[in-house]
C-alpha cells in the first residue's frame, strides 16, 4: 500500500503581518538544528488512522513566526508551500 501523509498549514494575520505556525521535530537528530529544521505540522498515517492525528507529529516545540522568519526556518523542501500561500493571499486581496 502506498504511504500517505497529512499536513496543516496554519497561519494568521496579526497586526505585525502574516504569521506562520511551525513545529520543530523531536529526537536527537534535530536537537541542535534550527534554521532549515522547522516544518509545517505533518506526519505519515497508517490505514485506519485519522489524517488530522497524523498531522500533529511528534515535535519538541511549536511557535508562530513572521512570514520572513518562517522562510528562513522552514525545511527547504517546504519553502514552496509558504510561497504559494503568500501568492494565494495576495490574489485574494486584489
Amino acid at each position: 500500500m502506498a504511504r500517505q501523509s497529512a499536513g496543516l498549514l496554519v497561519y494568521k494575520r496579526a497586526k505585525s503581518g502574516l504569521q506562520i505556525f511551525l513545529v520543530h521535530p523531536g529526537g536527537p537528530f534535530w536537537a541542535k538544528k534550527d534554521r532549515g529544521a522547522w516544518s509545517i505540522p505533518k506526519g505519515e498515517f497508517a490505514e485506519g488512522e485519522e489524517a488530522l492525528a497524523a498531522a500533529c507529529p511528534e515535535v519538541d516545540a511549536g511557535t508562530w513566526f513572521t512570514f520572513e522568519e518562517a522562510k528562513g526556518r522552514i525545511q527547504p523542501g517546504q519553502l514552496p508551500i509558504l510561497e504559494e500561500l503568500a501568492q494565494l493571499l495576495e490574489e485574494r486581496r486584489s
